[in-house]
């Protein structure tokens, strides 16, 4: 077996002791979302990644008030009074939660950017598999065994650990608040640590008081071991001097486990480690059942999940500019699916597809990024959010804008090319991104079809303005059905017949994207 190997499936991950805040912090040499990280080691921005799991419902977090008659038709037991929605600042489409006034604030700042109806094609309804297409960065079909980071980050530091820390890099490059390693942090080949067990343990590492190993290759992995070992010993001495930096901070929400975890984790960007990631999350968004208040539907279940969420982000930031390290900053929020237009007879939502995101910090440019969903006139149990924008493209977008990595070598990171949105300031990198305003064509018709209703074959006819042009079909489930473009192309209109005679009846998208820019094109198949 190959030393990476052994560890691989005999290494548990590095568990360093419960003593910032009673959290217990986990810190992880490489892992699959750092591998792009590495690129901007010339700087220090930080990504701080909360995962809101059990899948969020979006709709109901980002309130479309455009559409609000198809939104209140398709879930009139759960949905929020128009009246209460929160209005964000030169944007009438949409409003958020009204649990939501943290965010709201944050947004009318310029600090939030919230992107609609992220997913990718031929979603998976399972929690535990479509967590893991998100983290992995993979497609719906395709299992993978590193990391949508993890890929470069192995190529660059193929040495790991053998000379870590060091001076240029003394602090672990990941690090996770909580008791649940997520695969997120899973490097390619292997998982970096060990765990810390023991007093005796930790001094007799940090004083490189190893027993002998014997002389064979049992041996030679067990001294690797305890290389790694003494690694996360050094790291837990430099998490606790960092945090030993930080006498006073701010306020933060009682009761609020979320805002626990972003305490610790402001408390250490602001004492100086050099970690580029952090992950945190929050549990309980799988609302199949009284999700809303039957009274109020703006208060219950889903209400206090994000209010809570709501509430952490905003103290963390105030923290942050108090603590004047707000600048090193950009977080997001995921969720591994979102959930159905129509809500069920439980008051409640069952798992869906595409859902917003939202990203913040104080480089991150404000604005709401795509149209509100589309919605049929009258949704069924089956009806989904059309996906708007890949997850990956998001990806894309915050490690060339915000971690700096170079534009060739994304696809090589990402195994494809994802069109890149406007997120951070060309200023994060010291350039200007080029990225067209992705709204700037509202109100024109980049895609139209005729006729509609189809029976049989529909003519489809798009305007791009040049370069890599898609047109992807998709059901009512965000299954993908056919791609009948997908090219570079020059500047123009263009017409193609689309042959639907092979699809059930039913309601079908044409998302069309080029570059920056995507449109959903609702089509009826009739008889």
């Amino acid at each position: 077996m190959k030393r990476r190997d052994f560890l691989r499936y005999t290494a548990p991950a590095a568990i360093l002791p419960a003593f910032i805040n009673g959290f217990s912090i986990k810190a992880f040499g490489q892992s699959p979302l750092l591998d792009a990280l590495n690129a901007a080691t010339d700087n220090d921005h930080v990504l701080v990644m909360i995962q809101l799991t059990g899948g969020n419902d979006g709709l109901n977090m980002v309130i479309p008030l455009d559409v609000y008659g198809k939104y209140q038709a398709a879930r009139s037991n759960i949905a929020i009074a128009e009246g209460k929605v929160l209005r964000l600042a030169n944007y009438n489409k949409a409003g958020l939660h009204p649990a939501m006034k943290g965010v709201q604030q944050l947004y009318d700042e310029g600090k939030v950017s919230v992107i609609q109806s992220v997913g990718y094609p031929s979603p998976n309804y399972s929690h535990f598999r479509a967590t893991d297409i998100w983290v992995t960065g993979s497609d719906a079909n395709q299992v993978l065994n590193s990391g949508w980071a993890g890929r470069y980050l192995d190529k660059e530091f193929a040495n790991y650990p053998v000379g870590f820390p060091n001076t240029d890099m003394p602090d672990p490059l990941a690090i996770q608040i909580g008791s649940i390693v997520s695969p997120a942090f899973q490097g390619p080949l292997m998982n970096m640590g060990m765990a810390i067990t023991s007093a005796t343990s930790f001094y007799d590492l940090l004083n490189d008081r190893l027993d002998p190993v014997p002389n064979t290759k049992a041996g030679t992995e067990l001294k690797y071991i305890r290389l790694i070992a003494q690694q996360t010993d050094d790291f837990a001495s430099s998490i606790k001097n960092a945090a030993n930096k930080v006498t006073k901070q701010g306020d933060y929400p009682a009761n609020n486990y979320l805002a626990d975890q972003l305490k610790i984790v402001a408390r250490l960007i602001a004492g100086g480690l050099k970690t580029r990631l952090y992950m945190v999350s929050m549990g309980g968004f799988d609302t199949h059942a009284s999700q809303t208040n039957t009274g109020d539907t703006s208060t219950g279940t889903h209400a206090n999940l994000l209010g809570n969420l709501s509430a952490a982000i905003k103290a963390f930031m105030d923290d942050l500019t108090t603590l004047k390290a707000s600048k090193r900053v950009v977080g997001m929020t995921f969720s591994e699916f979102g959930r159905r237009i129509k809500s069920n007879g439980s008051v409640g939502t069952d798992h869906g597809a595409a859902a917003p995101m939202i990203v913040f910090g104080d480089y991150v440019l404000q604005g709401v990024l795509g149209n509100s969903p589309a919605m049929p006139d009258a949704a069924s149990v089956n009806d989904n959010i059309p996906m708007q924008y890949d997850f990956r493209s998001v990806y894309a977008s915050i490690l060339e804008q915000w971690f700096c990595v170079k534009p060739e070598d994304l696809s090589t990171i990402l195994l494809n090319d994802y069109q890149r949105l406007p997120i951070v300031s060309g200023i994060a990198c010291g350039l200007i991104t080029g990225v067209p305003d992705p709204v700037q064509n509202a109100g024109i018709n980049l895609i139209t079809n005729n006729p509609n209703p189809f029976t049989t074959k529909t003519s489809i006819v798009y305007k791009t303005s040049g370069g890599h042009t898609m047109i992807q079909i998709f059901d009512t489930m965000g299954r993908l059905v056919s791609v009948p473009v997908n090219m570079v192309q020059t500047p123009g209109q263009y017409t193609i017949t689309f042959d639907g005679e092979y699809l059930a009846n039913g309601i079908y998208y044409a998302r069309f994207q080029n570059g920056a820019v995507q449109q959903v094109r609702t089509m009826l198949k009739v008889r």
